[in-house]
């Protein structure tokens, strides 16, 4: 779009700027904050020209830098154009409208000190060169191959201790697992029990399939024994879903005497339990699964896109003990058929010779990293656990979860509100921050501390 030449924008964003509590967060953020509300409020339009830099370093009395980097920030985010020899105009369309920091999407961090295209590119040249490409590019049904599997025995053994590679199966990621034992345990009209406030992908699966949902009030430790009781007493519910460790999204993870209880309960009621443990790896010393505390009704799930890389698209499941994996591999396969083969190798070989360890480790370091630095920044009402992936940080009440979502975006950051989470009744007044997406702790440092500076200010 060609940039029609206005006269400067009234003062109406500046004036903030100007009267500003300068304590509010890094000064290049908040221009580039109140670039976007000014937009978003039609103070400013497509095509209308901005001050110069100089000129408004000048009139905020800041250095120039800062507003060359704000500058520079706004045009990375497609806010602004700049045009030589004219100046920096506001752009046209809705290109500003995605956020540029994602806090939304759950992913572990790029891992410290290690290059994940390097590893790739590594692992895929070893496999090669050791394997014949036409069968890694042909169909595999089934549970998954001997090698596949003993992989899966050796990743699973920190949590779940000896297991036998009888017992494990192979499946596209934790999503497909779940949709394949749902649609395996299930039918249209039943009811699954699950945590108040829990995975969003466990709901849509659910939902998909015809089965409701109803939710279990938690604690601080996670599902609460005595609200467990309650929902057996009240229904006819047979299956159990939950995240023992790290909870997405409220940070829990059950103490040794929590989860006795609640196997303890499953076993007296006679519930089948789906434990989907996708964070367990992420801890120094993950505690027993139920998978050994009630092994006979347990299907453990675990994936390896949250301790590896999404890209993997594997995940391993655990059937309960005197069962086999036929049952689960059909539902698999009429969903999903089979996971990627070249992508299951990849993982295979990454644990068999330890690159997934090292890969881990790095993953956990960047991960306590990124959880130190939120803990600083982010205000009072922050949940979160020291090895974990993700914060869910309670709102003042002046603060509605929507309006603040909306406000956040409008500064480029990317969040998800509890509604998301929520199975039944009113969502919590929280937020869920994930800390992996956005690329370095620079950058998560100015989207937490604009989102502090946020959830700190007025509603909008």
């Amino acid at each position: 779009m060609e940039p029609r030449l206005t006269a400067p924008p009234p003062d109406d964003w500046i004036g903030p700027l100007d009267r500003a509590d300068r304590t509010g967060g890094p000064i290049h953020a908040r221009i580039v904050a109140a670039l976007e509300d000014a937009v978003a409020r039609g103070v400013l339009r497509p095509g209308e020209r901005l001050p110069t830099q100089r000129a408004l370093a000048g009139r905020l009395g800041v250095d120039l830098t800062t507003v060359t980097r704000a500058y520079n920030e706004a045009r990375h985010r497609g806010l602004i154009d700049a045009v030589t020899g004219r100046g920096s105009f506001i752009a046209g369309g809705a290109a500003f409208s995605a956020p540029a920091m994602d806090l939304s999407m759950n992913m572990p961090p790029p891992p410290h000190g290690m290059k994940l295209g390097e590893l790739i590119e590594r692992g895929l040249s070893g496999l090669l060169a050791r394997s014949n490409a036409d069968v890694l590019m042909a169909y595999h049904v089934g549970p998954g191959a001997p090698q596949d599997r003993l992989a899966a025995a050796r990743w699973l053994e920190p949590t779940l201790g000896p297991v036998s590679t009888s017992r494990l199966m192979v499946l596209p990621g934790a999503q497909g697992a779940l949709a394949s034992l749902l649609s395996l345990l299930t039918r249209p009209g039943d009811t699954l029990l699950a945590e108040r406030e829990t995975y969003p992908g466990l709901i849509a699966a659910a939902a998909r399939l015809g089965v409701k949902v109803a939710g279990v009030a938690c604690d601080g430790e996670g599902l609460r024994p005595d609200a467990l009781l309650a929902a057996c007493h009240a229904g006819t519910a047979r299956l159990l879903y939950l995240q023992p460790a790290l909870q997405n999204p409220t940070t829990a993870t059950m103490g040794a005497q929590r989860r006795a209880e609640i196997a303890r309960i499953a076993r007296a009621r006679n519930l089948t339990m789906i434990e989907d443990d996708p964070y367990s790896r992420l801890m120094d010393a993950p505690l027993a699964a139920f998978a050994t505390l009630l092994p006979e009704a347990t299907y453990h799930v675990a994936t390896l896109a949250k301790t590896l890389t999404p890209g993997l698209r594997t995940a391993y499941v655990a059937v309960p003990e005197g069962q086999t994996t036929d049952a689960l591999a059909q539902a698999m396969r009429a969903l999903a058929l089979m996971p990627a083969p070249l992508m299951t190798a990849l993982a295979t070989r990454w644990i068999s010779t330890g690159t997934a360890t090292h890969l881990l480790g790095a993953i956990r370091h960047e991960a306590r990293a990124r959880q130190e630095m939120a803990r600083a920044l982010l205000p009072e009402g922050a949940i979160a656990a020291p090895e974990g992936l993700h914060v869910w940080q309670k709102l003042p009440a002046h603060w509605d979860r929507g309006r603040l979502t909306a406000a956040a975006r409008r500064r480029g950051l990317a969040v998800t509100p509890a509604d998301a989470f929520c199975v039944e009744g009113t969502p919590s007044p929280a937020l869920r921050l994930s800390l992996g997406a956005v690329a370095d702790r620079a950058r998560l440092g100015e989207a937490l501390a604009a989102l502090a500076a946020l959830i700190g200010g007025t509603a909008d």
